[in-house]
């Protein structure tokens, strides 16, 4: 199967490359220093956030 390299673009095989889904080791810690650099962010959403903390409270409550 080929795939796109997330990084560059360049078609790839994706069965048997050690850097998958990128094509090689240098687009691979361009991506790793980018989330590092935080050039990319998860949105954060503040529903799931307090859904998340009720769910804990609820099971400290319980014990």
């Amino acid at each position: 199967m080929m795939v796109r390299c997330p990084r560059c673009a360049k078609e790839v095989s994706y069965a048997g490359n050690p850097y998958r889904p990128f094509c090689c080791e240098r687009c691979k810690t361009a991506d790793l220093a980018a989330w590092a650099d935080e050039q990319y962010k998860i949105p954060e959403d503040k529903a799931d956030e307090i859904s998340y903390y009720n769910n804990i409270n609820k099971e400290e409550t319980e014990c």
